[in-house]
């Protein structure tokens, strides 16, 4: 009875400790929670300036850290103009597969590809005298409107997109058609673009708000911390070497190296930097996709079959023909988007004409005027020869015949010796000769000096 008694205590004792620990880890636990709950995250990602294809790799990297931080929704705070179609639709297929809820404040204005980045977004605010909307794609920088088959396909995109996120569809497709005509909103000729508070009476939009504090507390985030995500370094060097003109520069560096190492001997300095252009020009638009397999196996072809009619072909053929077309058509691939329209193609084409005629006028004046360079004297050979000539050896300096020296070497049998205080290359006719003796010169022929040691006594010109 004893041991039942103590085993019974022993068991109401541990039942305890239970009850304690569970109350204990309770009271922390509600203590935490309130903790983690205050250290909600919000990344914000500012959405500026054109839209380019550099900036989808940023938004990528925006959702990437969002999900490894565990955020609770990824803000985009958008004032553009627009920017380039396929990087619209490289923007809107991130946010569209994002798992993480998204916000679109546009603040003040999300025009043409802005627009579809802003629709994409599972809540969209409006700031007071904001704009969206005028989303007709556009031929390059003309202003011209692009074919009927782009603005059909653009039109498509905005009118998925709206419905897949719960907006009018009809409002959507009316900003990049002018011949869609919505009652009370908008008629037939005239392109949509709604303000603010427009877009949230007809309910396109979800609320006008001020500021970003007012968007978080619309969505329920009124404690979170917003942290802002800005473009790293190499998410900047990509949309510098993306820019049209560092592209045409890069372009013209690769054709300027092409032509020089085609009209000098050896591997140099411009065929170093026309491979080390072509890395970064290809390098930058593989990263934001605009080059892929095909792109670089017509670039590998063409320079295959320029090096096959450089080393085995004789002349200019057939082979390096089609091979220049190639790199040509490998840089023009290189530079149209995903969706190119005429005037992409017409762009492409300058680009690479200009680049061609500046590399081959930079290598005129380079050939013409680099001999006049200093620099450049000490480190070529002036010297020529002529075909009518024949070969011709190094004129003979007869006036060095019968002089004398010291050997600035030991003779075995060649080595220096010094005359007038000039340092010559010579070599003894018998014999060893040491270090500082008398030697005469015998005979110069061509660049062979013979000398021979001469008597102690006999003075030295030295």
């Amino acid at each position: 009875m004893r041991r039942t008694h103590a085993c019974l205590v022993a068991v109401l004792r541990l039942a305890a400790m239970c009850v304690s620990a569970l109350v204990l880890a309770t009271t922390l636990a509600s203590t935490l929670v309130p903790a983690l709950a205050a250290e909600e995250i919000v990344i914000r990602v500012p959405i500026t300036g054109m839209i380019d294809m550099g900036l989808s790799p940023f938004v990528r990297r925006a959702f990437d850290e969002a999900q490894e931080r565990g955020a609770r929704a990824v803000l985009f705070e958008i004032n553009t103009l627009g920017g380039r179609l396929d990087a619209m639709l490289e923007i809107r297929d991130a946010i569209v597969e994002a798992r993480v809820p998204t916000l679109a404040f546009v603040h003040p204005r999300a025009i043409s590809a802005g627009a579809l980045i802003a629709i994409a977004c599972d809540s969209l605010y409006m700031a007071p005298g904001s704009t969206i909307g005028a989303a007709t794609p556009v031929e390059g920088d003309t202003g011209v409107k692009a074919s009927e088959k782009v603005v059909s396909f653009s039109r498509s995109e905005f009118r998925s997109t709206a419905e897949r996120k719960g907006r009018d569809p009809e409002l959507a497709a009316a900003m990049v058609d002018e011949s869609i005509e919505i009652e009370g909103v908008v008629k037939e000729g005239e392109l949509l673009t709604l303000t603010g508070s427009r877009a949230v009476e007809l309910g396109f939009a979800t609320a006008l708000v001020e500021s970003q504090d007012a968007v978080l507390r619309r969505s329920g985030l009124s404690g979170a911390v917003v942290r802002t995500l800005s473009p790293n370094w190499g998410e900047n060097f990509i949309r510098f070497l993306n820019h049209p003109v560092v592209a045409a520069v890069l372009m013209a560096i690769i054709f300027f190296g092409i032509i020089a190492e085609v009209q000098t001997a050896g591997w140099g300095v411009p065929g170093t930097a026309a491979l080390v252009s072509l890395l970064l020009f290809l390098g930058g638009r593989y990263v934001v996709g605009l080059v892929g397999f095909e792109e670089l196996l017509l670039l590998l072809v063409g320079f295959a079959l320029l090096v096959v009619e450089a080393l085995f072909i004789p002349g200019f053929g057939i082979a390096g023909i089609v091979g220049i077309l190639c790199l040509v058509g490998s840089l023009v691939l290189a530079l149209l988007g995903h969706v190119p329209t005429t005037t992409d193609l017409v762009g492409a084409l300058y680009t690479i004409g200009f680049a061609l005629v500046a590399a081959i006028a930079g290598a005129l004046v380079l050939f013409r005027y680099v001999e006049r360079i200093p620099a450049w004297r000490r480190v070529t050979l002036t010297a020529t020869q002529r075909p009518e000539e024949g070969y011709v050896a190094h004129p003979m300096d007869s006036g060095l015949v019968g002089k004398i020296g010291v050997a600035a070497t030991d003779l075995h049998p060649s080595g220096a010796m010094v005359i007038d205080g000039k340092r010559y290359d010579v070599v003894c006719d018998a014999g060893f000769v040491m270090r500082g003796a008398s030697v005469r010169v015998l005979k110069h022929e061509g660049y062979r000096i013979v000398v021979e040691e001469i008597a102690e006594g006999v003075r030295p010109q030295t």
